[in-house]
């Protein structure tokens, strides 16, 4: 868990799709990824893990501009082991 992603490890993805609209981030889990689940909602910044195609997949909202993605990139990198 870091200070802005409440998620445990193993919950996050090696991959992950960054739209900056947390409500764009629930979109794509619902209506792309196969048995989606919730990791983050601090902050309302919704955060899901499900598969796509057979390959396990995440997908977050960032918020508006390089500061807000900053965080959430530095903290799924260097706390969750985010490669993609």
């Amino acid at each position: 868990m870091s200070i802005h992603i409440e998620a445990k490890q193993g919950e996050i993805a090696d991959k992950i799709l960054l739209p900056g609209d947390p409500l764009r981030a629930k979109f794509i889990a619902e209506n792309f990824l196969e048995d989606a689940v919730c990791f983050n909602n601090v902050r309302g910044m919704l955060g899901f893990t499900g598969t796509y195609k057979g390959h396990r997949v995440s997908v977050m909202g960032t918020g508006m501009g390089m500061p807000s993605i900053s965080i959430y990139a530095t903290e799924l990198i260097q706390s969750y082991g985010v490669k993609n």
